[in-house]
């Protein structure tokens, strides 16, 4: 059975098949093959998708290739042609329903395209629709439902499932993406960059499950610390929302939310990389080197945990801070969990204090992803906000210092504003000492400046040229979850949540590639992501609900691969091709924040 979803609109009966019995690193993180692999070179592209020509993705009616709630504005970028109107019909009968106006001719830099916009969100029926603007050949195909993200929010979060370490995926599951167990962890080495006198180097330890982080096999603490956040995040946010689901995971049939059996996969395994000597946190759990292009079971090299840092220790604190009072109401299922978490945090957060500058530095026999970070102020910051909502505790909010704290778009390497986030959430539940119209504004400010960078753009989205880099797509989602936090705190500020949907429009398909970029999900989407368990399974195409990279103009991949990218400019800098781990790689940090954006959208937007 070959996978062919990716070829046509997903629906909720296609996710069906998905999720039952018959269906590196982020953000600058590289993961190159190895030098000896031949395995990518002999792989074949899809060539269609990975060197089309730019020209002809510029002749096309760019939009949401997913869909639409009825009351969300709905944006499509047209090439600058001489026609000033644009007509909108149902598909099932040509019936018009819609004519405007486009707008004026505007060049947008990153792609170097000049466009108008088609606005026609006046539209709020259910139903398939085409768009048509005379002088283009193709028209654009849309979906207005009220179910529009339901199927893609359970995509995303069942990519986490495919991404398991430590187990085997049963076809009841995962169906055609079944496989054998791989990195049971259960005799992994300490390296001697982390040995301490009661762990000296070779010490065998335990610390299995986790998700991979991205295309490798390896798992790194800060990797997942923004990444598990966000799941949680989501559901403080949209609790109703996620209670409802059923992703077909091997927890199902309990009695907790599949979202958050999912994340305790990963928590388990960070508990796992906590000394209980000393409560410090190591760095990662990895091979030496990266793997080749194998499955799980075929790789057996051995495995270490490498060096405590302070930044790993911050973000285990403020993760487990926040999962403990998260998983508090399902002490039946997990039982003694949420105290055992709070306990974690607490010493996770003491050892960083004792040790406030502790860096990690890879070690000469290392050359995995490194994710280093030598400045910790963001994530001491971090770590303070959850420990302070979870405990009450107002000696925690003094630490946090708030007015010391700005807010920007997070990034694994920049987790400050996942504390206004995490305070916004809790806004009504915090105690007196919580400066709530600091809070506000933080958000806010925020939110208005990456409204204006919309209103500026040609292509009405909120990216700039500097915002093209190693998970662009990431980077863009990430905007969009400060923009909901915001909105959520002031439903006055529509801007807020119109900016938000057109972030996600552009990952779904609004964009100068006519990517959608979350595989298996829209018209044309990635079919060579550099994920190992997808260029190993022998199955066509990419493992469905996972979100590449995107747009690199840094291409740092170019050397590794054997087919150029399409264009060097930074909106359109993006290879489908399974050598190009700097724009598309798969990540968890970049699907985290899809889950919580297409969760938020749903529920927020009528």
């Amino acid at each position: 059975m070959q996978n062919t979803k990716s070829q046509k609109y997903i629906s909720l009966v296609t996710l069906s098949l998905i999720l039952t019995a018959c269906s590196g690193g982020g953000d600058g993180n590289s993961t190159p093959p190895p030098a000896n692999s031949s395995s990518l070179s002999s792989m074949p592209a899809s060539t269609s998708s990975s060197i089309a020509s730019t020209a002809a993705q510029s002749d096309l009616i760019k939009l949401n290739q997913i869909g639409y709630k009825p009351g969300a504005e709905k944006l499509a970028v047209v090439p600058a042609v001489s026609a000033t109107t644009f007509t909108v019909s149902k598909t099932s009968d040509n019936s018009v329903v819609l004519t405007g106006n486009l707008s004026a001719a505007q060049t947008w830099e990153p792609a170097n395209e000049s466009v108008k916009l088609a606005d026609f969100s006046s539209i709020t029926t259910a139903g398939d629709y085409k768009l048509t603007v005379d002088g283009i050949e193709k028209p654009a195909n849309f979906t207005i439902a009220a179910n529009a993200y339901d199927a893609l929010n359970a995509g995303a979060i069942k990519a986490f499932y495919y991404n398991r370490a430590s187990t085997p995926l049963l076809e009841s599951h995962a169906g055609v993406y079944k496989r054998a167990a791989g990195h049971a962890d259960t005799k992994v080495y300490i390296h001697k960059s982390a040995a301490s006198a009661a762990r000296p180097e070779g010490t065998v330890v335990s610390a299995p499950k986790g998700w991979y982080d991205a295309g490798d096999y390896n798992l790194y603490i800060v990797n997942s610390g923004i990444s598990t956040y966000s799941l949680l995040a989501a559901y403080e946010g949209y609790e109703n929302y996620f209670k409802n689901q059923n992703l077909n995971i091997p927890e199902s049939a309990d009695d907790v939310p599949d979202l958050l059996n999912e994340a305790m996969w990963n928590l388990e395994w960070m508990l796992a990389m906590q000394d209980p000597n000393d409560g410090g946190v190591y760095h990662k759990l990895t091979s030496k080197s990266f793997s080749g292009f194998v499955m799980p079971d075929a790789d057996t090299s051995d495995r270490f945990l490498v060096q405590k840092a302070t930044p790993a220790a911050l973000d285990f604190a403020a993760v487990m801070a926040a999962a403990s009072r998260i998983y508090a109401p399902y002490e039946s299922t997990y039982p003694g969990v949420s105290s055992k978490m709070l306990k974690a945090a607490k010493s996770a957060y003491q050892w960083a204090k004792a040790n406030p500058a502790i860096y990690y530095t890879q070690p000469s026999d290392i050359a995995t992803g490194a994710y280093g970070d030598k400045d910790a102020t963001d994530e001491f910051a971090w770590a303070a906000a959850e420990l302070y909502i979870t405990t009450k505790d107002d000696s925690y909010y003094a630490d946090l210092n708030p007015s010391a704290v700005t807010a920007n778009v997070p990034a694994w390497g920049d987790v400050k504003s996942l504390a206004w986030i995490s305070l916004a959430h809790h806004l009504d539940s915090l105690t007196k000492v919580a400066d709530k119209t600091l809070i506000k504004n933080r958000l806010n400010n925020l939110a208005t400046d990456i409204v204006a960078k919309k209103m500026a753009s040609a292509y009405g989205v909120p990216l700039v040229n500097g915002d093209f880099n190693w998970g662009s797509n990431s980077g863009a989602l990430n905007q969009a979850i400060m923009l909901l936090a915001a909105y959520e705190v002031d439903n006055t500020k529509t801007d807020y949540l119109k900016t938000a949907q057109s972030l996600l429009d552009y990952v779904l398909g609004r964009n100068p590639t006519d990517f959608s970029y979350v595989t298996g999900f829209g018209v044309r989407t990635p079919q060579n992501v550099h994920h190992r368990p997808s260029v190993a399974d022998g199955i066509a195409g990419s493992i469905p609900g996972f979100l590449a990279g995107g747009p690199n103009p840094g291409q740092q991949d170019k050397k590794d691969c054997s087919v150029p990218y399409a264009s060097s400019l930074p909106a359109k800098s993006y290879l489908d091709h399974s050598c190009s781990y700097a724009s598309n790689e798969i990540a968890i940090n970049w699907n985290a924040p899809l889950v919580y954006v297409s969760a938020a959208l749903q529920v927020l937007t009528p």
